[in-house]
């Protein structure tokens, strides 16, 4: 009885309707190649047109897929060519819709761009014990949203590919994430690590930077649920990161806010009076424990918290303003710092961001439903 009344709660909400909104106002608002930041090759676009993809899955409307090649096709030339920067990991993330692309269409120039892509493990800088540096400009320093920019695409390229050497790789690195940033008492993970402790923000015991930072959290637990969908069946890791990721999801709810559902910029200090709600955490979050749910790693008594994280979205966070749909609270793209750094981030509307996650979280609902 007790699971037929967290499904009917979870059947209010049109999500797929939610996702479409979103979707085509960003549509309307730019076309492929103004996507911002325009013309380059980004994971911002890559985010919201991972989104994007599916729900063309689902609807099978050309125009979403029309939008997605687009994209691709006005910054990869004829002979696969493109410009992308190829010190960093964030470089890596676009990549995954790559091989949705050349499955549909057998186009080759996207499997030779993913090679391009798939080079920059060979080049990217390390620490001592092997793990990918974010960006040569963060020398030394781990990021959470290195697992979510760099897993996904390379478990595919394997599949793609079979270079199973790249499963191993993939599992190292969140390994050594999970030695040397997750803070066992509260079961989250910080947002940098510097192995030299020499950066301002790094405890000069553990190299981590101090705080929680909401979408750091989010991209980790994205990698975690896409990852576990890409490694093969056998694989012994498997229970591990499942593990991890009850974890993490246990944890997560614990610091949900109680009256709007949704999580703060600093995860777990949403009792100071200067944090604040974010909506890309909250969305990526919910994308997160939606998943976990539909694939049976947590139970589904986690549908109440995500049923009231995703009205404390459409609640508090969408506005339809004269016919315009727009998603608020979204923190602006953000590097490593103290607590007084997160917290004077700017937010913005419509910022890719977060409404990338936004399609996500609604995407995942909408296939729990089914």
């Amino acid at each position: 009885m007790e699971k037929k009344q967290y499904r009917v709660q979870v059947y209010e909400v049109n999500h797929l309707s939610s996702a479409e909104v979103a979707c085509k106002t960003i549509m309307s608002t730019y076309k492929p190649e103004e996507l911002p930041p325009a013309n380059v090759w980004h994971y911002h676009q890559g985010v919201f047109l991972y989104g994007m993809l599916k729900v063309w899955e689902v609807t099978k409307n050309q125009e979403y897929f029309q939008y997605i090649k687009s994209y691709f096709d006005l910054l990869i030339d004829k002979n696969g060519n493109f410009l992308f920067a190829r010190d960093e990991l964030d470089s890596i993330q676009a990549g995954i819709l790559l091989f949705p692309l050349y499955q549909e269409t057998q186009d080759r120039r996207y499997l030779i761009a993913a090679k391009k892509l798939r080079h920059l493990f060979f080049s990217i800088n390390k620490t001592r014990e092997g793990g990918f540096w974010h960006k040569d400009k963060y020398p030394y320093q781990m990021w959470l949203d290195g697992l979510f920019m760099a897993g996904p695409f390379a478990l595919m390229y394997e599949k793609h590919f079979q270079e199973s050497e790249l499963i191993e790789q993939v599992l190292y690195q969140e390994k050594l994430m999970r030695k040397n940033m997750k803070n066992e008492d509260t079961g989250l993970f910080y947002h940098a690590w510097d192995e030299t402790k020499t950066m301002s923000w790094a405890n000069k015991e553990t190299g981590c930077s101090p705080e929680f930072w909401g979408r750091s959290v989010g991209w980790y637990g994205t990698a975690l649920i896409d990852i576990l969908d890409l490694l093969p069946v056998t694989h012994p890791t498997r229970n591990e990161l499942i593990t991890e990721l009850q974890q993490l999801i246990k944890s997560l709810v614990s610091f949900q806010d109680k009256q709007t559902g949704l999580w703060y910029q600093i995860v777990n200090k949403g009792n100071l009076h200067d944090n604040w709600l974010e909506s890309s955490c909250s969305s990526l979050f919910i994308y997160t424990i939606c998943r976990a749910i539909e694939k049976k790693y947590v139970e589904e008594e986690y549908l109440l918290n995500i049923n009231k994280a995703y009205q404390g979205l459409i609640e508090n966070m969408t506005e339809t303003t004269d016919g315009k749909w727009s998603l608020k609270g979204i923190c602006i793209g953000t590097s490593a710092g103290d607590y007084d750094y997160y917290v004077n981030r700017p937010t913005s509307k419509n910022d890719l961001h977060g409404v990338g996650a936004f399609v996500l979280a609604s995407m995942a609902l909408d296939k729990l439903n089914k």
